[in-house]
Order: structure tokens, then C-alpha cells, then sequence
């Protein structure tokens, strides 16, 4: 019986009060869809920058005359590595079948009397953070090693780009939350303080502060949840119809994704129903005391 008068309530003050009620959709809406905006660019860029830190591998180049045994030596110490994840060997052959592969015009002239290509171990790390350490792993150099390379400077490059986005995809959602958690409380305070003679009265004959606050965490829950509902289909319409237009124009690795569309769509209700709820219940605990 008290559930069902919250709700006659709630919906009789939101007809009642249809522009702040429309007002507070709104800024759930626009909060909700530049959330749900933030959070599939900013995953897909994350993904991005994983997929540029697998680019960081250290390259173990043996001498031209390194022995079997020195270069299984050199595998053994990569074994016992804990930062390796993995290193495929690539032998003087390939190594000289993938220059062909990939400069053709140095070889039209003819073949080389010698394949001056070293045999070498390609190093991939755990994460691209390891890099350094392995890299620094291999001095002094161990018999029959040469050189060893994983581009210090375009890693750090790399390393440095990524760190600063994910800690903005972090800073920027977070300060988008905060935002629309305010926004949401003003405009939810507008529609209480139009009816602070009613709540006076409520309090007089005796009602208790959660019943008074019932009916207004409700009307934002339903605040909420429709601004979120309407958001989830704005992102749905850009990603059947401008999406497909973006991608076509980006040059990513397969790997590279954002989060999938539907937990996405379930964070921003989620997202979309506490910040209706708490805009409703710190606008009543800090404006009307009650």
C-alpha cells in the first residue's frame, strides 16, 4: 500500500511539474549520452594503445658466426625471464625473405652474392613497460650476441602517449559524473523548492523524512532511467549510421575495439538510475534539512 502511494506520488508530481521534469530528463540525456560517448571512444582508444604497446619488441641480433649452442643459450635465458611472454626465432633466411617481402625494389637488380642478415630472437615483453629491462637484461652481451634493439626512444614515445590517455579517459569520466550528478541536483532542487509548502505540511501531520523522500528519489529514479533509456538509443542511431563512416577512415589493428555496445548501454542505465536517485536524495538532505 505505501509502495504504491510513493508511485501514484511520483508520477502525479512529475505531471504536475512537467517542464522541471522534462528539464531533468534532458540533462540526463545529454549527461548519459556524452558518458556513453566517452566511454566507447575512450575504451577504443585504450585498445588502440594496447594494440601500439604490442609493437614494443626487443630484437637480439647474434653474430654471423654464433654457434647453435650459443643461441640456445640465449633462448634458455629468455626462458627463465619472467617479463618474456614469448620470442620466436627468426633465422638469417627469413629474415632476408621478409626484406624481400617488404622493400621488392632493393632486389630487382638481381640476387646478393651473400645474405648479409643476421639470425636474430624477437623478444615480445609481458608488457611494453618490460622492454627496457629486458633490453638491459643482455649487458654485458652473452657469447655469440651482437647487438641488441627495441627502439628506446619510440617506445618511450609510445609508452608516454598511452599512459596519458587512459589517465585522461579516467580524469575526463569522472569529472563527467561529477557533472551530471550536479546538474541533475539543480534541476531535481527546482522542483522541490516550488513544493516546500507541501513537504511542510507532510512534515506537520506527522509523515517521516524517508516518506517524504520517497516520491522524489522516485520521480528522479524515473528521471533517470528515462534520459538513460533515450541516450541508449541516441549511441545506437551513431553507431548504425555514422560509426561504419568513422571506421572506414581509421587504420586499427583487428584487435582494436571498443567496449560492446551492451554493457555499455547497461553501465549508462546503471550510471543513468544512481545519479537520479542521489541527485534526488542529496538535493533534499542538504537544501530542505529534513
Amino acid at each position: 500500500m505505501r509502495t504504491r502511494m510513493l508511485v501514484s506520488e511520483a508520477l502525479r508530481s512529475l505531471r504536475a511539474s512537467a517542464s522541471t521534469t522534462l528539464a531533468a530528463t534532458m540533462t540526463v540525456l545529454i549527461g548519459m549520452f556524452l558518458l556513453g560517448l566517452l566511454i566507447a571512444l575512450g575504451t577504443w582508444v585504450v585498445s588502440w594503445s594496447a594494440h601500439v604497446k604490442k609493437e614494443v619488441i626487443v630484437k637480439v641480433y647474434f653474430t654471423q658466426d654464433a654457434s647453435a649452442k650459443q643461441i640456445n643459450a640465449v633462448a634458455a635465458k629468455l626462458d627463465q625471464d619472467p617479463r618474456v611472454k614469448k620470442y620466436t626465432f627468426v633465422s638469417k633466411d627469413e629474415a632476408l625473405a621478409r626484406m624481400k617481402k617488404r622493400f621488392p625494389d632493393l632486389f630487382k637488380a638481381g640476387a646478393l652474392p651473400s645474405n648479409p642478415l643476421p639470425a636474430s630472437e624477437e623478444v615480445e615483453p609481458k608488457t611494453a613497460e618490460y622492454a627496457d629491462a629486458i633490453f638491459r637484461s643482455f649487458y654485458p652481451r652473452p657469447a655469440g650476441v651482437d647487438t641488441v634493439n627495441y627502439g628506446k626512444k619510440t617506445a618511450k614515445r609510445i609508452l608516454r602517449v598511452a599512459h596519458v590517455i587512459e589517465l585522461v579517459f579516467v580524469i575526463a569520466v569522472l569529472i563527467l559524473l561529477v557533472a551530471a550528478m550536479l546538474l541533475i541536483a539543480n534541476t531535481i532542487r527546482l522542483s522541490i523548492f516550488s513544493r516546500r509548502r507541501e513537504i511542510e505540511v507532510m512534515k506537520l501531520v506527522g509523515a517521516t523524512n524517508w516518506f517524504v523522500r520517497g516520491p522524489f528519489m522516485l520521480e528522479g529514479l524515473i528521471c533517470g532511467l528515462v534520459g538513460s533509456v533515450l541516450a541508449v538509443v541516441l549511441l545506437l542511431l551513431g553507431k548504425e549510421l555514422v560509426l561504419p563512416t568513422i571506421l572506414g577512415r581509421v587504420d586499427a589493428g583487428d584487435d582494436v575495439s571498443a567496449i560492446p555496445f551492451v554493457l555499455n548501454a547497461l553501465a549508462l542505465l546503471g550510471v543513468g538510475l544512481a545519479l537520479g536517485a542521489a541527485g534526488s536524495g542529496i538535493t533534499l538532505r542538504r537544501f530542505l534539512r529534513i
